[in-house]
């Protein structure tokens, strides 16, 4: 099938996504995947995972797409592999490589009987050396082959964010390539230049360069989430503090960016936190000083409880909280380590009842049964029956609120706004509102300041 031919192993929200992507391009992919309902969903022109415009991609381009369970057929018919598999953290915080082996193996029983060249490219996150080291020796041990002279291997991993996976994949920042050799990156390239729709910079480098690449530039993001709400915090010690203020106004310097500098809950998901402690593995195992990470990892997994302590005088035995926004974020039903339900775990310790909407992840916090959360209908429903209610994701089904849809049933309402997204329509209002981050504009909060210099 020469270069119109693309084999994508796991089809899981990433490997799905960038199949129906690729195959919006003209490229005719190949998905693989051990679970037998995925490959039967692509199969009949349906989405095997949720996720924003996956249905339609498939829908439109579905003869450009087939799956299979069989992956000597994938890779027979197809002149690259993209291998897109979970690698869980380990006990040790590490990211683990088993389900990555089981695919190589794979992979190279079937390049033992392929007579042409055949490219790899591992776009899982992994850890320095887990490809050269870990996944490389498989594949010749099993193919009998030789990496750079019978077939290429390249570590390539995407930057992208579930709810947008299709549009990031298509338009990257920027395309890291880890190539074992020229060869390897140069077909890699070549196939990338057909897909990208924005003509993104390409770094090619090393595959250990890479892979610290990827992980670095996750836990540098952390980082930044992590000091948006340490400025928080401050803001709401001094007269007048005002989060939004200082972090616009920070990230006008071009050297520190807007981007994930808005102070409000902390980051959550599948991969922000794990990758942050990986990195910490990492660093620690190699003799570098990881305090940053471990103090990154910390401060963000104190969020809310410390958020919990600050409203003791409000939050009494017996009331009734509500939680709006259990997803990790916006548009998302993911809710692992997901912000939201920490705040619950939190707010269970209080003996206070605890209800929860989100517009996506029902289902999921209901298989979870986290932090014995009562999830109701509708974000009305929710309101009306609480006496404190957590506005903890800046979700639009939220940020279209008023003033009156806090008015209704238990009276009075306390609300406490993470993310500030009714600042415009809630303050000055009847219902005690907390614009978590900001201060009154009184001199109420000058006393510690006036300590210290005085």
């Amino acid at each position: 099938m020469g270069e119109d031919a693309v084999s994508i192993i796991g089809l899981g929200k990433l490997g799905a996504s960038m199949a129906a992507a690729m195959a919006s391009r003209g490229l005719h992919v190949i998905g693989v995947d051990v679970v037998p309902r995925a490959v039967d969903l692509l199969n009949q022109g349906k989405p095997p995972v949720v996720e924003t415009d996956l249905a339609d991609y498939i829908t439109r381009h579905r003869k450009n797409l087939e799956a299979t369970i069989d992956h000597r057929h994938a890779i027979l018919h197809s002149d690259i592999t993209f291998v897109i598999v979970p690698t869980p953290s380990d006990e040790r915080g590490a990211f683990s490589i088993r389900f990555a082996a089981d695919a190589f193996r794979s992979i190279g029983e079937a390049l033992r009987e392929k007579k042409t060249y055949h490219t790899v490219v591992l776009t899982s996150t992994v850890l320095p050396g887990a490809t050269r080291f870990g996944l490389l020796p498989i594949l010749e041990e099993v193919s009998g082959k030789t990496c750079g002279k019978d077939f290429g291997l390249c570590y390539s991993p995407e930057f992208i964010a579930l709810g947008s996976v299709i549009h990031d994949f298509l338009n990257p920042d920027l395309l890291l390539i880890g190539e074992h050799d020229t060869r390897s990156g140069d077909v890699l390239t070549r196939y990338y230049s057909r897909i990208m729709e924005n003509n993104p910079p390409v770094k090619r480098m090393s595959i250990e360069n890479a892979e610290l690449t990827k992980i670095s530039l996750n836990s540098y993001v952390t980082m930044k989430i992590t000091f948006a709400n340490m400025v928080s915090a401050l803001c709401e010690k001094i007269p007048g503090g005002d989060v939004d203020a200082v972090t616009d106004a920070l990230g006008m310097d071009r050297r520190i960016g807007r981007r994930y500098l808005t102070g409000g809950l902390g980051f959550g998901g599948p991969c922000f936190p794990r990758d942050n402690v990986a990195l910490a593995f990492l660093a620690k195992s190699l003799g570098v000083s990881h305090e940053l990470l471990l103090a990154t990892d910390h401060f963000n997994r104190n969020i809310p409880g410390e958020a919990v302590k600050k409203l003791k005088g409000i939050i009494k035995p017996g009331m009734t909280v509500g939680i709006l926004g259990l997803s990790y974020k916006p548009l998302s039903c993911v809710v692992e380590e997901s912000q939201g339900i920490l705040l619950a775990e939190a707010l269970a310790e209080h003996e206070v009842k605890i209800l929860g909407y989100d517009p996506l992840a029902r289902e999921e916090v209901l298989k979870q049964r986290a932090a014995k959360i009562e999830m109701v209908d509708s974000v009305q429903d929710c309101i009306d029956a609480s006496d404190v209610v957590f506005i903890t994701t800046p979700d639009p089904a939220f940020r279209d609120l008023r003033e009156e849809d806090f008015s209704r049933g238990k009276n009075p309402k306390t609300v406490v706004d993470f993310w500030r997204i009714l600042k415009g329509e809630m303050e000055g209002g009847s219902i005690r509102y907390i614009p978590v981050g900001m201060s009154a504009t009184n001199m109420d909060k000058a006393e510690l300041l006036k300590q210290m210099w005085n």
